[in-house]
């Protein structure tokens, strides 16, 4: 794998190291996915999530039930209508996880050097002695000296909430453990990672294809989480299924690599996905730790070159329980920028913990800050000699815009777009300056028919403002540096010049009120013409 290489801009000027960061409309070019959940459910709190720099909002079905996360769903409606901020939403499923069972859910304390039986009998009550899982297979797949390790959130190496388990003998459908740290499970359900060990589960559950034909159909959900992804078509079949459910045949799938046998297959996976998250949870268990960052960085290079979102996880889990992160955690962020990362995904930090606003506002602050020192230069050219020639004509079109707007120092670059895809190429790019996509419908008639698509559409009204919530613009809210608007349905992507202007008036009154244009700024516009698509540069009056 290409492990990429460090995209630092150099020198960097200590003097503007120190300078206090400005605020902006735009928290940060890179986009925050935070997991909503107990502590980050009420409107209260997910409005000020809104406001801090959420875009994607992450509904995790491997715990609590449907009825729960619709309530939740509610509040995220609400709040987006009150604040006008957009967000997207995610479905994460279970998929291949393996899973203690603690149906009394009274906390289980576990002691180093004593034993625990793992076993596949679901009958049994847990215990400090005993832990069923929901898996009979495992005592098939173990070996005396095999790691496994058990809790909430999995092993950090810090934590108490989670077990390291080394395997003493096999006796029937049974693993004996001997527990190798002191540890208190908490809670109805644990994770449980066999470190490299390949489980007979599928990818897909029936469980999983429940929720996704009920509660994703009635959200028409944006993004499916695929988790536990391990091969190419474990894709491609949740990709024919999704298609069979009419409104989620648009929704984007994220290949959720969790271990090493999705990393052995990353090449193909990354080829049949629309994105890719690096559960970096499960990928630090099953990896040794030394190779944990030449992973991260290939799988990130390799996102880059296809053009597609990568989004990283694990990165603040100290921020759970405290207001600050940890200073490795801080570096570790702003490394994920400058590897590549289009969105840091938020789980526990904001799930359960303590802080999720401030965990939110303190991730975007450091990524803006990295954004400050990312080299775009040796990007670009590296991306430019990638893709290679002859060029496609959309590739073409998106570097000519970006190599434009670096060289005329333009503040923005407003990207007209039916699909999205123009828009996401431009992005691909890593150009310095917000990419506004202005996302236009296209006829499929003479007759104009329009109606919006997405959880949002009964919230709000058809004032072009409060209209953007289409599945196209808020897929864009995982890309980096991306951020939509939704023209209105009365000028259509086929219309006329005059219609073009006045939609690119909005536009840039838009970024007026964002505060990322002013007066006698240059601005590049890509957009079609005709058959043809171009590039244009404008410099603004006052």
């Amino acid at each position: 794998m290409h492990s990429g290489h460090l995209l630092l801009e150099e020198p960097i000027r200590m003097v503007s190291i120190l300078k206090p960061s400005k605020a902006s409309f735009f928290p940060a070019m890179t986009k925050i996915v935070g997991t909503l959940g107990p502590k980050s459910r009420s409107v209260e709190v997910i409005s000020s999530c809104l406001k801090a720099g959420m875009s994607v909002a992450r509904f995790d079905f491997s715990w609590c039930d449907p009825e729960y996360h619709q309530e939740t769903l509610e509040n995220l409606k609400t709040s987006i209508k009150s604040t006008k901020k957009l967000c997207a939403v995610m479905l994460d499923t279970v998929g291949a996880e393996m899973q203690v069972v603690n149906k009394s859910e009274k906390s289980i304390s576990l002691q180093a050097e004593a034993q625990v039986v793992l076993t596949p009998d679901r009958g049994q009550e847990a215990s400090s002695q005993i832990l069923p899982i929901n898996y009979d297979g495992l005592a098939k797949s173990m070996k005396k000296g095999d790691t496994i390790f058990v809790g909430q959130y999995l092993f950090t190496g810090s934590e108490t909430t989670s077990v390291w388990l080394e395997v003493s003998e096999v006796t029937g459908q049974d693993v004996v453990c001997t527990i190798k740290n002191s540890a208190t499970l908490a809670g109805s359900l644990f994770t449980l990672h066999a470190s490299q060990v390949h489980i007979d589960l599928p990818t897909l559950t029936d469980k999983d294809k429940e929720v996704i034909s009920t509660w994703g159909v009635k959200n028409k959900i944006d993004f499916l989480s695929l988790s536990y992804t391990r091969h190419a078509e474990d894709v491609r079949q949740a990709r024919e299924f999704l298609s069979k459910l009419g409104d989620l045949s648009q929704t984007h799938i994220f290949a959720k690599i969790e271990n090493i046998e999705g990393l052995t297959h990353f090449d193909e996976i990354l080829q049949e996905a629309d994105g890719i998250i690096l559960s970096r949870g499960n990928l630090g268990i099953d990896l040794p730790p030394e190779k944990v960052f030449f992973f991260q960085k290939s799988a990130l290079y390799k996102c880059n070159m296809a053009g597609k979102p990568a989004v990283l996880t694990r990165v603040v889990d100290s921020m759970t329980d405290n207001l600050r992160p940890t200073r490795a955690e801080a570096t570790d962020v702003a490394n994920a920028v400058l590897d590549g990362s289009d969105a840091i995904l938020l789980g526990a930090e904001t799930l359960r913990g303590l802080y999720p606003v401030e965990t939110i506002s303190t991730v975007g602050k450091i990524c803006a800050e990295a954004e400050k020192v990312f080299n775009q230069d040796r990007y670009f050219k590296r991306t430019v000699k990638y893709v290679g020639e002859p060029m496609s004509h959309l590739e073409s079109i998106a570097s000519s815009a970006v190599r434009a707007a670096i060289k005329v120092k333009a503040s923005v670059i407003i990207c007209f777009t039916s699909s999205g895809r123009a828009a996401r190429l431009i992005a691909k790019y890593r150009p310095t300056m917000p990419v506004l996509s202005v996302v236009i419908p296209r006829l499929k008639t003479n007759q104009l028919k329009w109606s919006f698509s997405g959880a949002f559409e009964d919230q709000l009204p058809t004032h072009l403002w409060e209209s953007l919530f289409t599945i196209n613009a808020r897929q864009s809210l995982v890309v980096r540096g991306l951020f939509p608007i939704l023209a209105d349905p009365r000028h259509p992507a086929d219309s006329t010049s005059a219609s073009n202007e006045s939609i690119l008036k909005v536009a840039l009154d838009h970024g007026k009120a964002a505060g990322v244009i002013k007066s006698h700024d240059r601005v590049v516009v890509c957009q079609k013409v005709g058959d043809s698509s171009v590039v244009k540069i404008i410099e603004l009056e006052d």
